[in-house]
């Protein structure tokens, strides 16, 4: 995301508008100097720099008018971050000075003058700063506007009023120094320059390339410093003030305090402050008088709320960093009553805890709630990303277009399951398959209540699409071997994908169809449902061209699957019985599942094969007539007659 080029910040580059000129928005618009540099990191994007829906950037946007500077200008932000500095020694000098007066007209006052100079700078440079209109999210850079704007906020005649050397004026106009109280209070309004350093902080709690914990841990710190700093010197401050030094809290321990170091006075200030606040209470400082016991009264007040948002805030910190552990224990404790309630067996009991404890551990690989949030472009560069490779290697989808994986891929779910977990149970119901993308899982089936094994499944090999394709329960019980990630797609989804493509489909079918023959003969064995369909491929595939004139033809049809017709994609399968539907045969077996042929011709030739019956008319279950074989639907029951 360029921002060099004059490009707005919050679009990429392969971003084009068929919107024409008449259609953009009213400029000016959101924009960046060509001299302002790239922005690095998007993280440090403040949120209030968005522009609105239906804002046109791109191109042939304009620039900035001449010497406005944009808000996201990585100089002006370097200008600002230096003024950070400047106004923490002003929240440390103020109350300082106010304390120990002699400082702000010798050693400190060179420094507070060019401090005040760059504020002072900041101040003329803000006449120049482009701002966000917050009703329509367009960056104002119309200077009048600006300057209207800084004006007549409570900004402006605030920043001018910390920032005034009062006392150096007050030396020019009368030719002569004054040291009286006055000056201190006055210069009490640099801390209006905090407000920088709390926006600092809320820019830095929002920027993902610094910790939110310790940006937080400093600002608590900061605070505090604060808090101790500015109690102890207008502690001292009324110690000074008071008409009998030796009955004050410092005076009584140190004679003519007044006349000592400043940093000796400054040491007692902040010893005295930080006893009281953390409640040690030596007792070796205390108040001597009225107006000190008055101001330690609201200070311990005070002391009471900053600990509560210490604590408070800490405990929240902390306990963030820890919740997902609470919410596993939690979890865990949950299924293990829920077990022993039910008395659920060892098994089934070590599974669940199993699986619980995988899904905390690969939250951090999963993050389903992230990628949800996120444009699905981005989802579907993810997923193209990490199982691509895996989903074209598997043996159902080889030789398919790539158009057709690249559509199918973004609908797949990954999961994880630990080792001994049960991914699919023999005879449920088929909703979605399977395609492994790490670890293995053992084929099992469930013989007369004895498990029997019979194969291994690796990477990138699948599982549970026979049940899927040919809508039958699964034939077997496929358990994890060690820990394993499959990638997951629904019966539903891949039907709708596959039947707009019929080449697919016909490739997918005889990927399938070849599977099939090449299977294991004791799987086999456990699905005789699967013979009978081979052994129908093989009989529909020798049928003669005349009489399957419906079919797109020949050894090339036969070889890529007779399962596969104009009509469908994936195989429709009927049942069939060989009587009307009034009658009710005394031995009634269920009547013989097949497959839809293309025409009513060829599924009375099937029928002739399957049930011995030579019938001239097709009927459904209500007793209505089968005119055109596509309004055929699976399972549907038809009558030979």
């Amino acid at each position: 995301m360029s921002a060099s080029d004059g490009r707005s910040p919050t679009t990429t580059t392969d971003m084009r508008s068929p919107m024409t000129a008449d259609m953009r928005s009213p400029v000016p618009l959101l924009y960046r100097r060509h001299s302002s540099g790239e922005i690095k990191n998007l993280a440090s994007i403040s949120s209030s720099l968005l522009p609105a829906f239906g804002t046109i950037v791109g191109e042939n946007t304009p620039t900035l008018q001449k010497f406005i500077i944009a808000p996201y200008d990585r100089r002006y932000r370097w200008w600002q971050t230096f003024l950070v500095v400047l106004v923490v020694y002003s929240a440390w000098s103020s109350p300082f000075e106010l304390a120990f007066r002699k400082m702000s007209t010798s050693a400190l006052l060179p420094i507070d003058l060019v401090v005040d100079l760059c504020f002072g700078m900041d101040i003329v440079l803000t006449f120049f700063v482009a701002y966000l209109d917050k009703t329509t999210y367009l960056l104002i850079d119309d200077q009048k506007k600006i300057a209207a704007r800084y004006i007549s906020h409570m900004w402006f005649p605030m920043d001018v009023a910390s920032t005034l050397p009062f006392q150096v004026i007050y030396r020019l106009l009368s030719g002569k120094m004054h040291y009286g109280d006055v000056f201190g209070f006055l210069n009490l309004l640099r801390l209006w320059r905090l407000r920088r350093v709390s926006e600092l902080f809320s820019r830095l709690e929002k920027d993902t390339r610094f910790s939110y914990f310790w940006t937080r841990y400093i600002k608590l710190i900061c605070v505090t410093l604060f808090a101790v700093h500015t109690a102890g010197c207008f502690y001292y401050w009324l110690a000074v003030h008071y008409h009998v030094s030796s009955d004050t809290w410092i005076g009584s321990q140190v004679p003519q305090f007044e006349q000592r170091s400043v940093w000796l006075g400054y040491t007692y200030s902040m010893y005295w402050s930080i006893v009281t606040l953390t409640t040690t209470g030596y007792g070796d400082l205390h108040a001597e008088n009225t107006g000190e016991k008055i101001f330690s009264i609201f200070y311990m007040l005070f002391n009471i709320g900053l600990t509560a948002y210490l604590i408070g805030n800490m405990t929240n910190l902390i306990v963030h960093s820890s919740m997902r552990t609470f919410a596993m224990r939690d979890t865990i404790h949950e299924i293990l009553r829920y077990a022993s309630k039910n008395r659920l067996p060892e098994g089934l009991k070590e599974q669940m805890l199993a699986h619980v404890t995988l899904k905390f551990k690969t939250a951090e690989l999963q993050q389903e709630q992230v990628l949800v949030d996120l444009p699905k472009a981005i989802r579907t560069g993810i997923a193209q990303h990490l199982f691509h490779e895996t989903v074209e290697n598997c043996y159902l989808f080889k030789k398919v277009a790539e158009d057709f994986i690249v559509q199918m891929v973004p609908e797949m779910r990954a999961e994880y399951y630990p080792p001994k977990v049960d991914i699919v149970i023999q005879n449920e119901i088929s909703t979605d398959f399977y395609i492994i993308v790490s670890g293995a899982v053992d084929i099992i089936t469930n013989k007369n209540g004895t498990e029997q094994f019979l194969s291994v499944l690796k990477s990138p090999e699948m599982f549970g699409e026979i049940g899927v394709i040919l809508n039958t329960p699964q034939p077997f019980t496929v358990r994890t071997k060690r820990l394993s990630q499959v990638i997951r797609i629904s019966h539903n989804n891949f039907k709708q994908m596959v039947h707009p493509n019929s080449a697919d489909g016909k490739i997918i079918a005889s990927n399938f169809i070849q599977h099939l023959k090449g299977l294991k003969k004791v799987e086999l064995e456990e699905m005789p449902f699967i013979m009978d369909l081979l052994d129908e491929t093989n009989v529909e595939a020798t049928v003669p061209t005349e009489e399957s004139e419906n079919y797109e033809g020949s050894a090339q049809e036969a070889n890529s699957s007779p399962m596969v017709h104009k009509s469908n994609i994936l195989p429709t399968r009927v049942v069939l019985h060989g009587h009307h539907p009034d009658i009710k045969p005394k031995e009634e077996d269920g009547g013989k599942l097949a497959h839809l042929p293309d025409s009513i011709e060829d599924l009375l030739e099937l029928a002739d094969m399957k049930l011995g019956v030579r019938g001239t008319k097709v009927l459904m279950a209500d007793g209505s007539q089968v005119e055109d074989i596509r309004a055929l639907r699976d399972n549907d029951h038809l009558y030979i007659c």
